[in-house]
């Protein structure tokens, strides 16, 4: 089973274990996925053997809550295993293998983005789109400010802008250390471009629905204009089950 989620050599710690290589599905060989109590956690477990990492540690997850919801991830697998349709064992594997023996990349990875978050580089026109902009992102920026105390620049157009080492600090601050937060916060702002409406998700201050929306606020104008590209489409599907299992790992681990 191992192979099944093996992943290329990458240099982010992330990005080596959550990118699966694409092998053909195997058959499904349990009867029941299932949960136990163990030293590190809530493992998962398949017929009353644990599930293992690519890098052959024990999968647990810190609540009982989202141990179930992997274990519902397998039970939910047909006739085979297929690892494109399990974007919660991915993470979880990410973070395991990825992110608990070495948070502070991951962090520092989150920081880079928090420099040139998305929801600086505003559109000057059309008049529609700047207003989509405003009304997904400003609330965001307003709860930076008054949440964390982190009062960032705004810019017309994509050149880059720098911002305030306070701002940037005050935001950084709000990183979550632990490693299964820091891994979905990771996720999140790869994902979205935006490790502010990361951050706002991990803070309870921004729900899912409304951080996928504010993230796709560009895609879904030009959609709207030009129509829709079903490959394009198809992608995003595909990441926003990404993003769903992310939001379950902060829902889960308060």
């Amino acid at each position: 089973m191992r192979e099944l989620f093996e992943t290329s050599p990458f240099d982010d710690p992330v990005e080596a274990t959550r990118r699966s290589m694409r092998i053909a599905p195997q058959r499904r060989f349990y009867e029941r996925a299932t949960t136990a109590a163990v030293a590190d956690g809530h493992a998962v477990r398949l017929d009353d053997k644990p599930i293992r990492t690519p890098a052959r540690r024990v999968l647990a997850a810190p609540t009982p809550a989202l141990a179930e919801a992997i274990a519902a991830e397998w039970q939910a697998q047909k006739d085979t295993i297929d690892p494109a349709k399990m974007p919660l064992t991915r993470l979880a594997n990410a973070i395991v293998d990825g992110v608990a023996d070495a948070p502070q990349p991951v962090a520092d990875e989150i920081g880079k983005y928090l420099a040139s978050d998305l929801l600086f580089y505003r559109a000057g026109s059309p008049s529609g789109l700047v207003a989509l902009q405003a009304r997904h992102w400003d609330p965001i920026l307003a709860w930076a400010r008054q949440a964390l105390g982190a009062e960032f620049k705004l810019c017309e157009g994509v050149v880059h802008v720098a911002q305030p080492e306070a701002a940037l600090a005050a935001a950084r601050a709000a990183i979550p250390p632990e490693p299964w937060r820091l891994g979905a916060v990771h996720a999140i702002t790869t994902l979205t471009g935006s490790a502010l409406i990361a951050l706002a998700m991990a803070c309870g201050a921004l729900s899912a629905d409304a951080a996928w929306q504010a993230a796709h606020v560009d895609e879904d104008w030009n959609m709207s204009q030009w129509g829709r590209d079903e490959m394009a489409m198809a992608r995003r599907d595909f990441r926003f089950a990404e993003f769903l299992a992310a939001a379950t790992v902060l829902a889960c681990c308060p």
